[in-house]
């Protein structure tokens, strides 16, 4: 095997897990202060949705919404820039047709109704529990998963990347106080799916190469295994990037979230599955003697009788 094109990954462990430390900690803080600016998906509310016959002036139906008494409505178009979407956040059901008449009549009939959608508290309050519950859900099977596939430590060092992963995306979304819905939860269950890929992979290389190079140090181990699943990693995470800036740019206000969540946690996620968990694998003392399989008692006996 040749070494010598092997990168030190794990010779800047330790500012990485700085890095990580202080963008976890800064994230933490910033949910605590500022928390999620949630959605109506979460929050409860209204959502209108009109078709123009014309451009539609996205500003003067703000000011129409403002001097209606909604200062804090949110008016974006989707599809093309004769279709806006509105979201007041609302506790009055009947709400949405008093808003969507007022427009109406302030655009002289040029309005049509296309949708009016009411999310009453109690449903959002429940959306956002079991968002959360499922999140937790997921880092559990997770973690059962890769104990049974590898060995506890290995499951250890993942669960810590997603968690990692996830509490940084978490705190972007609490920093830039952007939207935080229903999509923005299913690309954070996404990045866990992708994270979750991503280290699968350098976890089955590790545990390949530490019973093939006997010779080495864990450290030296983690670093070839990281080192030959690099060029697997980068081509994979930039080519799910450019699909995702792709959306970013053309795919409309309705998804912009969206695929932010999913750009920030692709970039981090690609940076946890070659720092976070090799680090703490070594944290943990990782070596062979946890990955030598425990023959049974008796197994050669029944190995010469068949």
């Amino acid at each position: 095997m040749q070494t010598e094109k092997m990168i030190n990954f794990m010779g800047q462990r330790k500012i990485a897990a700085s890095i990580s430390i202080l963008l976890i900690l800064g994230s933490i803080v910033s949910l605590f202060i500022n928390g999620l600016n949630f959605g109506l998906d979460f929050t409860g509310g209204t959502l209108v949705e009109l078709h123009y016959e014309r451009e539609a002036n996205i500003e003067n139906i703000r000011q129409e919404l403002k001097q209606q008494g909604f200062p804090g409505a949110v008016v974006t178009n989707f599809g093309s820039d004769r279709d806006v979407l509105i979201r007041v956040q609302t506790e009055d059901a009947k709400l949405g047709d008093k808003i969507a008449k007022d427009l109406q009549a302030a655009a002289n009939g040029e309005a049509e109704v296309k949708r009016i959608s009411y999310v009453g508290p109690q449903i959002g309050e429940e959306l956002r529990d079991d968002g959360g519950l499922g999140m937790l859900f997921a880092l559990a099977v997770v973690m059962f998963y890769v104990g049974v596939r590898f060995q506890m430590k290995f499951s250890i060092g993942s669960v810590a990347a997603l968690a990692h992963d996830v509490i940084i995306v978490l705190g972007l979304f609490s920093v830039t106080q952007l939207d935080f819905d229903l999509t923005v939860l299913a690309a954070i269950l996404a990045v866990i799916g992708y994270s979750l890929n991503d280290t699968i992979v350098v976890s089955d290389r590790i545990r390949e190469n530490f019973r093939l190079v006997r010779k080495s140090s864990p450290i030296e181990v983690i670093n070839i295994s990281l080192t030959q699943t690099l060029s697997r990693t980068l081509i994979t995470s930039l080519t799910t990037l450019l699909v995702l800036v792709a959306l970013f740019l053309v795919g409309g206000e309705l998804i912009h979230n969206f695929a932010i969540a999913l750009i920030a946690g692709i970039v981090v996620g690609t940076y946890s599955s070659i720092y976070v968990a090799a680090n703490i694998l070594l944290l943990m003392n990782i070596s062979k003697d946890d990955l030598i399989e425990i023959e049974k008692e008796g197994a050669e006996f029944e190995d010469s009788m068949l």
